[in-house]
């Protein structure tokens, strides 16, 4: 008899979370196991490329309200949660003022600890495994059956401020917690050394044919002598107002070089920086892309600026499509790439990254040899699915 799998997910909006989440639907062997997903608001563009093997649950209204504005979801009738995402606002910003190390990442859980208490259950089927492939995870560990429950983890630890004492009830009352690296597995212990023998590293699975195939599906005219690019939300741990500063290094030591940005979010701190830095038509805001592949196609080099990671799935997708990485100093980039085989780690300051940076743009025979260790690596980590099996 078939194996009965559960998977909760907020949405399918362009990132590595969600691209990561298809490649596993799309390892699991459907001879053996039945996968019902959740998604809480059926959007965004990757929700077309949900294998049709996959059992997607219909929407449920009320999980709805949790991505949506307040005000519109006061006025449907849903007051209760509007009034828990605003009594978790009031909490996250105390929080904030007390704790000033790191991201202040504490609103996720407070929102899930108020809202959750008024979402009805999801279905009453008991599953074998019941996945909540992103945080926060109340809605797995409240609203579904199963009889192993598994919680993901996709960030490090380590470089964020949160309610420790708010999310250990949550990742406590799950049988297994997968991280998805081994930094972020130890930056998570770190922070809940109780909760050390439930961790597991599970890596990222990536489709490598998908990734290929969507790469040939257009031939994008990026128009500079050397082609930089970074794939990424615009946000403070992506650092794209970093890259503007390492590209106004680069193009002052004389490099002819434009660095071309895909993603969305908060562009207005990237536009900052180019005006600050006058890099207007060195540093080239793409926009959001449904398929980023055939740019990181035809750049030259892909270069993940960020200021922490849990693993960027970014960094792997252009592996897979052969290009040399560099990659910054983020506490986990070890679990990245390996430094000098296929990529590099470089400083996280300015002079220190766009030093290394040109010392490889004029390295044209290391740039060869990276292509040529890529093409001996599995990037797609396929095998990982096996480990999720183990748990059954």
């Amino acid at each position: 008899m078939k194996k009965r799998l559960f998977i909760s997910m907020q949405y399918m909006e362009i990132g590595g979370v969600e691209r990561s989440l298809l490649g596993l639907l799309d390892s699991f062997d459907y001879s053996c196991y039945d996968v019902d997903l959740f998604i809480y608001r059926h959007s965004g563009e990757l929700m077309q490329f949900i294998p049709s093997k996959v059992n997607l649950l219909p929407e449920i209204p009320a999980y709805t309200t949790l991505t949506r504005p307040i005000t519109q979801i006061a006025a449907e009738g849903y007051w209760r949660i509007a009034l828990g995402r605003l009594q978790a606002k009031y909490q996250a910003r105390r929080f904030g003022k007390r704790n000033t190390n790191g991201e202040n990442y504490s609103i996720y859980q407070y929102v899930a600890d108020a809202t959750t208490p008024y979402l009805p259950p999801i279905n009453d089927i008991v599953y074998d495994l019941a996945i909540s492939f992103i945080t926060p995870h109340n809605i797995v560990k409240d609203k579904v059956n199963a009889k192993c429950k598994v919680a993901w983890i996709h960030t490090d630890y380590s470089n964020i401020a949160i309610d420790v004492g708010r999310e250990l009830k949550s990742w406590g009352a799950y049988d297994y917690i997968a991280a998805i690296s081994k930094d972020a597995q130890k930056a998570f212990i770190s922070r809940f050394p109780s909760l050390s023998d439930k961790v597991v590293v599970i890596e990222n699975i990536l489709s490598v044919n998908f990734v290929r195939e969507q790469a040939l599906l257009q031939k994008p005219e990026l128009d500079a002598e050397i082609k930089l690019l970074t794939v990424g939300r615009f946000c403070y741990p992506k650092a794209l107002d970093q890259a503007v500063r390492i590209c106004a290094k680069l193009v002052e030591n004389g490099l002819p070089v434009k660095w071309y940005a895909i993603g969305y979010g908060d562009e207005d701190t990237v536009r900052n920086a180019i005006d600050e830095c006058g890099m207007h038509d060195h540093f080239i805001i793409l926009g959001k892309k449904m398929n980023p592949y055939p740019y990181i196609a035809a750049c030259d080099i892909y270069i993940q600026p960020s200021r922490y990671e849990g693993k960027a799935v970014t960094v792997r997708e252009a592996q897979i499509l052969g290009k040399p990485v560099v990659i910054t100093a983020f506490n986990t980039s070890a679990s990245q790439l390996i430094d000098g085989f296929d990529g590099l780690i470089v400083p996280m300051d300015i002079d220190g990254a766009a030093s290394r940076i040109q010392s490889l743009i004029e390295n044209k025979s290391l740039q060869e040899e990276f292509r040529k260790n890529m093409e001996i690596t599995d990037y797609g980590n396929s095998k990982e699915v096996e480990l999720i099996y183990r748990l059954l």
